[in-house]
């Protein structure tokens, strides 16, 4: 079954966006659209932005297929719903483009002002499965890991070009990869009798050089795909540049929601959600990140790391 279009921890989002008929919501991780469609569903206007071209495709398909069925097979059933209803899709407006430039993306389609914000900043389920992108170790493909086309540099180009110290900071940085440096080394050693170019021979150089504790419970090439992957999208640097345009956004009492899925991306989050709070900007409702029910781990076992923080912005008096 596809499993393009599973929206993760979706009770929680519909729950911290305050959802109100007519409201205008952008979601800044189109993906799948799973989050939109229920934003959609429910009277809200969405304008959903999304770095990859294949998931403006996807929303674009779902909103022309006939039969939606398998979509409910992968929701709760109190999220289900019916399909005999014609969805409004004139209330969504899907754009390709980076949400580090949101402010400017949204006063192009007018939602200048706009009652929620949500980032949902994991891989879908699409760009996984899809083994020509180059983002899985599971199968073999080519060392891409671009979200969208346009972006020049690959993960290859990174693996092959840069030097030990290079890629072992790199790895620390964006990985928190422990053993950063001998993967770093074996890398450049192997590639010294031809360009590495394929995940599955990266994976098995990370396996060489990484030993393996008993309390792993991830895969040793994990921590450097998701390094590479971060370097290659420009990812953390797009989240800082987002996150003050969308308060910025955001109607007074508008919600700001973000999904995370690692430490790097949560610890910004955290940050940027305390310093608001403290001039007075938002109020942080989540005193503790949301996580995923034990249910929802069970049908998508992805969405186990993900964290929600969830703010809103307040509404400052003037005084006269």
């Amino acid at each position: 079954m596809k499993t393009y279009h599973v929206p993760v921890m979706l009770a929680e989002v519909l729950e911290n966006l305050n959802l109100k008929l007519g409201g205008r919501y952008i979601d800044c991780n189109l993906g799948g659209g799973g989050h939109t469609k229920e934003i959609l569903r429910r009277g809200g206007k969405v304008l959903g932005i999304d770095v990859d071209p294949e998931a403006i495709a996807e929303m674009e398909r779902w909103f022309n297929a006939a039969d939606k069925e398998e979509d409910n097979l992968l929701l709760d059933p109190s999220l289900r719903w019916d399909d005999t209803e014609a969805l409004p899709s004139p209330n969504l407006t899907a754009v390709q483009g980076n949400f580090a430039d949101i402010g400017r993306i949204a006063a192009e389609n007018n939602f200048g002002e706009v009652d929620g914000i949500l980032f949902d900043l994991g891989l879908s389920s699409h760009q996984l499965e899809t083994s020509e992108r180059g983002f899985s170790f599971v199968s073999d493909a080519p060392l891409d890991m671009r979200m969208s086309p346009d972006l020049q540099v690959t993960a290859a180009d990174l693996v092959n070009g840069l030097n030990v110290g290079e890629l072992a900071e790199l790895f620390d940085k964006y990985g928190e990869e422990k053993f950063a440096r001998p993967i770093a080394r074996a890398i450049v050693e192997r590639r010294a009798a031809k360009p590495i170019g394929s995940t599955k021979e990266l994976s098995e150089i990370i396996q060489s050089a990484r030993p393996r504790g008993v309390k792993d419970h991830i895969h040793p090439s994990t921590r450097v795909f998701q390094a590479l992957r971060i370097a290659v999208n420009d990812e953390l640097n797009a989240l800082e540049a987002a996150l003050p345009q969308s308060v910025e956004l955001l109607r007074p009492g508008g919600r700001l929601a973000v999904i995370s899925f690692h430490s790097l991306e949560d610890r910004i989050v955290k940050n940027f959600m305390k310093e608001k709070e403290k001039v007075g900007l938002i109020k942080v409702v989540t005193d503790k990140p949301l996580v995923p029910s034990n249910q929802e781990i069970v049908v998508n076992p992805r969405a186990r790391s993900a964290k929600m923080r969830v703010a809103e912005k307040i509404n400052l008096k003037v005084a006269i």
